[in-house]
């Protein structure tokens, strides 16, 4: 009620009642503020970190797969390609592979073709008149391409 009685006597410049303004309240005695220890100028303060601050960004998705498009790359050219090449030519022998020829085979034999049977199989001579039928994936190796030999009737 006394503040509603003071702010009518602050608003109104004449006291509509005869009594008197009361007097102020004497302020309350502060309690004293604990002394904080001063920080010396060298000293780093550490702060708990700011709730504000954004996050660090994620490094981009397509950097994550740069060295693994770099180390595949690499492969490919060192190893894949280099084997693809081979085995190319070796095919390519095995097509080629004609009577005279001195051929070695997978099992480590080593002869001359006497004739070409088909597309699969060959004749080849491993020892004076020991002949074997091998199969063509069974060559592993060409190594003397042979003149091929003529026919005793285009000779006549």
């Amino acid at each position: 009620m006394k503040l509603i009685q003071t702010a009518q006597a602050e608003t109104d410049p004449a006291p509509a009642s005869p009594t008197p303004p009361a007097p102020p309240a004497p302020p309350a005695p502060a309690a004293p503020a604990p002394a904080a220890p001063p920080v010396p100028p060298t000293a780093s303060v550490q702060s708990a970190p700011d709730a504000a601050a954004p996050p660090p960004p994620a490094p981009d998705s397509m950097m994550q797969f740069v060295p693994l498009l770099f180390i595949t790359l690499i492969v490919y050219f060192i190893v894949l390609r280099p084997q693809n090449r081979r085995a190319k030519e070796q095919k390519e022998a095995l097509k080629n592979v004609r009577r005279g020829d001195t051929v070695v085979t997978t099992g480590g034999l080593v002869g001359k073709v006497t004739k070409t049977i088909d597309d699969a199989e060959v004749e080849v001579e491993i020892a004076q008149n020991v002949r074997v039928r091998i199969v063509r994936q069974a060559i592993s190796d060409v190594r003397a391409k042979g003149e091929p030999v003529k026919d005793q009737a285009a000779a006549r």
